[in-house]
Formats: C-alpha cells, structure tokens, sequence
C-alpha cells in the first residue's frame, strides 16, 4: 500500500511539475489595447527548485524583470511595477499557457483590461559562412522611394541627407530582409536619441552618450538586452556609423569602425517593434519620434 501511495504522489507532482513547465521558454505576445495590437514578448525560466522568474517587453521601455512567476498548473500570474506607463498601480498579468500557446489578461496601470496571445518564440537558424548578394541602397539621396512614415511626415532630404529636424513620425522601409549586413550613416544634436530597428523588431540604439559607461540602453545597445563592450559614440554633431550583421536572432555591430558587439543572440523583440512575429523577414524602421537625427548612405546586403 505504501509503495502504491508513493507511486500516485510522484505521478501527481510530475504532473503538477510537466504543467507548470509548460510556461519555460520565450513567448512573442501580442497584446489588444485601445483598438490597436501591441508587440509584446515575455521569457520564463526557473530559479532554484520551485520558483520562476522572467522577462516582459512592453509595446515600449526596455525589457524588464520579473521577480516571480506564480504557477497553479497551467495558470500562471505576476505583476511588475510600471515602468514609462502613466501613474497608477502595478501591471497585473494573469493567464493560461499550453504547449505553444499563451493568453491571458494584463491590468494596466489605469486599470484597464488589454487581453493577449501568443505563440512560443522560434529558434531562428544560423548560417555558418553565408553568401552574400548584391547591396542595395535604400536611400536614392533625392526622395523618400522606398519608405513610409508612420504618421505626419516631418522628414526632408536636404542636400543628399535623410533628415529630422525635430520628433515626429518613424520612417519604415518598404522592402523586408531575413539576414543581412546593414551600413548606415548618422548624426544627431546635443541631447537628441533615435535608433534603427533591425527588421522592424530589435532596435539598436542611437544617442548622445559620448563619455557614459556602456549601456544596453545607450549608444550601440540592443535596447534592453544588449550592452556594448565599450562607449565608441562621438560628439554630438560628427558623423558616425554602424556596420550590423544579423543572421538569425545572432548579431555583430561595429560602431565607428569598434567592434562593439560580438555574434551575441538577440533575447527577444525591443520595445517599439513593428511586430511580434520574430520567424518572418522584416523591414528597417527609423526611429524620428525621440528627437532631431540625420542619416546617408544606407546599404543593405541581404544573404542570398
């Protein structure tokens, strides 16, 4: 009798374990507010025997931690304190995970309810020694061909350069890429901040930042998850570069001829991303609502 009673006992916490396991993993979320869909994402793992912790990316902010993840089966819950919301309470999430799905419910800061979904995030493949095609300019120097503003476009070309004199609208390429290497040229005032979202989904960051200790939300950084090795920005004012590689979710940058970062896996999708949808090709988006930027000479060489 009392080996049957440890065998059920070990069945029911196998199985109460397999169902709380069931929440590990990355999820590309996309949650409904305000009549529009916003690109979220989360990530949970273990932490000791019994307690999950994680990650969650907003629509906007960095990538945020959670302290825990609370399981009962497989309904989870966790709240976070705001980050960039408007005043009010916590963020409060609650919902149910199976095997490659997630929904649920977040209470905003406001106390609105925004339900969500979501899928597992894919493993995105790595090409070892890859081919590359032809570069492609995405910039012609003349008009915007080949772009879309999201919004009152305050762009201008003026004397061959792309141009935003103050925040307004983000500029997104028509054209949508898998892997790549991207050049790009920029330069920006004192105290102003852009970015370049790299298929529309990871933003790697532009700003001021000449002097500051390097920072995965400053100059060079993956927003929210990636740190460079060193501070490379130059003065407000100067011309600089970046040179990017991305293949799959992995990613290199050169800033100002500075490898700054190396082959590093990409967690998840930036705040600000176009969309959650991690597995598809994407475009370039250029941030313009943060403050004054210009940018030349943007080359993309897709891998063929």
């Amino acid at each position: 009798m009392r080996s049957i009673l440890i065998l059920l006992l070990s069945i029911f916490f196998f199985s109460a374990n397999s169902q709380s396991n069931l929440i590990e993993g990355k999820w590309d979320l996309t949650v409904s507010a305000e009549g529009k869909e916003k690109p979220s994402w989360l990530s949970v793992s273990h932490s000791g025997v019994n307690t999950y912790v994680g990650q969650f990316v907003y629509a906007f902010g960095s990538a945020r931690p959670i302290s825990e993840v609370k399981m009962d089966g497989n309904k989870f819950s966790f709240s976070i304190p705001r980050q960039w919301e408007p005043e009010g309470q916590d963020m409060q999430f609650t919902g149910t995970v199976n095997q490659n799905s997630i929904s649920g419910t977040l209470i905003y800061t406001d106390g609105t309810k925004q339900p969500f979904t979501g899928v597992r995030a894919p493993k995105l493949a790595y090409t070892y020694n890859p081919t590359w095609g032809e570069p492609i300019n995405l910039f012609n120097g003349k008009d915007f061909t080949g772009w879309t503003p999201m919004g009152e476009n305050q762009w201008k070309v003026i004397d061959g350069v792309l141009t935003s004199e103050k925040a307004g609208a983000n500029l997104v390429s028509n054209q949508k890429f898998d892997d790549f290497k991207l050049h790009i040229e920029f330069r920006y005032p004192k105290g102003s901040n852009s970015g370049i979202y790299l298929r529309g989904r990871y933003e790697t960051q532009i700003a001021d930042n000449a002097g500051s200790d390097p920072s995965n939300i400053l100059f060079g950084g993956i927003y929210g998850f990636l740190t460079p090795t060193e501070m490379v920005a130059k003065a407000a004012g100067e011309w600089q570069s970046f040179d990017i590689t991305l293949i799959g979710n992995r990613v290199t940058i050169i800033a100002n001829g500075k490898p700054i970062i190396i082959d590093r896996a990409i967690p998840g999708i930036t705040g600000g991303a176009l969309d959650s949808n991690e597995g598809e090709a994407g475009p370039f988006m250029i941030q313009g609502d943060h403050g004054p930027v210009e940018f030349r000479n943007i080359i993309v060489t897709p891998r063929i």
